[in-house]
């Protein structure tokens, strides 16, 4: 059994997955690693890590979603710990042997987020606190931006002071989740149902209500480049329909939180993308049509010397 499984999942990411495998192995200290890259694009990413990266292996297979292609590479994982990493990400530093010692020694702990920056170095807010009405309202009226009030309300947690030290919260950015084996194995992988956003925030809820806790973790500091791409009004329309999604399988009333959804985007209107959202919001369209909920085909390469010692499989539910 390896110390920790990580997988990344490249939907035509390759260009970044020099420095993100690159720096991971060179930090990775005296840890021991199973490196899997999930292919479910169409730019060669398997091919890629395959002949630059021999100590990884790879999967590829159909666009499902970002949860359904972890899911793929979960089954095939064996070891303590699953690193679910996003490739457009880099560490700056060690500290990765640390945070797994950290995680040994706190058995109540089902998942760990870390200190991430953006590409120009600022930081990046990760901590978050679980969608609410109230919590909408506050990114609406920009009231998390208020000194006192944002210590409540907001999804994001913006004060800086609480990214230098240990804090518990609700969830934490998927660009980096450490994830302890057992918890994934009680409360499953990701609810596919999700083909993108809001996946890590219903696999943090399922893993609370089981009684895991999640905590932010600054012994490792990572540099996300959020791909340009995210910041799209097709995926912008994309993360307002994954927070629909979110509130149908969690709240008891969904309409107050939607209609706090459309105050939002309404108030941005002048944005392309916040129209898109506010389209969604009132229609509840998805903006990207997973295919058919069938099982996947995935061809998987091992890397030289590497097992498969566990296929078992976890219901994303």
């Amino acid at each position: 059994m390896d110390d920790v499984c990580v997988i990344i999942v490249s939907h035509n990411g390759k260009g970044w997955l020099d420095a993100a495998l690159g720096s991971l192995f060179a930090h990775a200290g005296g840890l021991s690693l199973d490196v899997v890259v999930v292919d479910n694009g169409s730019d060669g990413s398997a091919a890629y890590v395959e002949e630059r990266f021999p100590r990884a292996r790879t999967i590829s297979c159909s666009n499902r979603g970002f949860g359904a292609a972890n899911n793929v590479a979960l089954a095939t994982a064996d070891a303590r710990y699953v690193l679910f990493l996003n490739p457009d990400t880099e560490f700056v530093g060690d500290g990765l042997e640390d945070l797994v010692a950290a995680l040994d020694s706190r058995p109540g702990v089902g998942l760990a987020g870390v200190r991430q920056v953006g590409g120009n170095g600022s930081l990046a807010p990760s901590i978050r606190r679980f969608p609410s009405t109230s919590n909408m309202l506050a990114e609406a009226l920009a009231i998390e931006r208020v000194p006192f009030l944002q210590r409540f309300l907001g999804e994001r947690v913006l004060a800086p002071a609480v990214y230098g030290r240990e804090s518990r919260c609700d969830w934490t950015s998927g660009s980096f989740m450490l994830t302890r084996a057992e918890a994934l194995q009680e409360t499953g992988g990701f609810d596919e149902r999700f083909f993108l956003y809001s996946e890590e925030t219903d696999l943090c809820r399922r893993l609370k209500d089981a009684g895991w806790e999640i905590v932010h973790l600054p012994l490792v500091t990572i540099r996300h480049f959020e791909s340009e791409r995210s910041a799209s009004p097709r995926m912008e329309a994309q993360a307002a329909y994954a927070r629909l999604q979110f509130a149908r399988k969690h709240f008891k009333r969904v309409a107050p939180y939607r209609w706090a959804m459309a105050l939002r985007y309404a108030l941005r209107a002048r944005r392309e993308g916040a129209r898109a959202a506010f389209r969604v919001v009132l229609g509840e369209e998805p903006p990207i049509s997973a295919p058919a909920p069938i099982p996947p085909q995935a061809t998987i390469v091992r890397a030289p010397g590497a097992t498969l010692s566990s296929t078992r499989s976890r219901s994303p539910m």
